[in-house]
């Protein structure tokens, strides 16, 4: 085998070297091409606050909503409304609505003949006949609710066509009479006018076909 000269040696060892070192600066830049797409997915990711990390251990317990109570006709005071709860029977709230019905009709003729002026007097009219509506549409309904339950709603019904008729009387006198401030309330009026004809006429047409429960003797 030839030998070889020290030139050439140096030569070969000149082209190992550098192939090394050559390997060696793309082993370092793809490492460094690494750190930096390392570098950038951690930046890209959001960081984890200490508030996440809290509220993922240490969840705030379920919040129940309360049952919202029965909401008051806003008609009603708060006397009334607890009558009305308290009662135990339908012909008892039934009459308990027709008597809170023939207040707002008084009170409304009381200050309907009144002759000073005052503030908001055109509000006061017309809550006060809507307020007696109100009275006559839950009592008429409560006497429908009762027939369909099979209650013994014969006294409310008989109260409802009495006292249905006279209250029919005195509004029709109040349209009748007029007055220069009958516009302001005019279309109140009818309105209650209309619900005690249907309230009245659905109590007489009840009384005709309503067939009362039959109570056993006890044994």
């Amino acid at each position: 085998m030839a030998k070889q000269s020290p030139i050439e040696n140096r030569a070969r060892s000149g082209g190992k070297y550098s192939a090394m070192l050559g390997a060696g600066v793309c082993l370092g830049a793809l490492a460094s091409l690494a750190i930096a797409a390392g570098t950038s997915t951690a930046l890209a990711a959001p960081p984890t606050s200490v508030t996440s990390a809290t509220s993922a251990t240490s969840a705030a317990p379920p919040v129940y909503a309360a049952s919202a109570p029965q909401e008051k006709k806003d008609y009603l005071t708060e006397a009334e409304a607890d009558h009305i709860r308290d009662a135990e029977t339908t012909n008892d709230r039934v009459k308990l609505y027709i008597s809170y019905a023939a207040d707002r009709l008084k009170k409304f003729q009381y200050e309907a003949s009144r002759t000073v002026a005052e503030r908001k007097r055109e509000e006061t009219l017309n809550g006060l006949l809507n307020a007696y509506s109100g009275c006559v549409d839950d009592a008429a309904d409560l006497l429908n609710l009762g027939i369909d339950k099979g209650a013994d709603i014969r006294e409310a019904l008989k109260d409802m066509v009495t006292q249905g008729n006279e209250f029919l009387a005195a509004l029709d006198k109040i349209k009748k009479d007029g007055g220069p401030e009958l516009d302001i309330y005019k279309d109140t009026l009818d309105d209650a006018i209309e619900a005690t004809q249907d309230a009245v006429k659905e109590a007489e047409a009840a009384q005709k076909s309503y067939t009362p429960p039959v109570r056993r003797k006890p044994a």
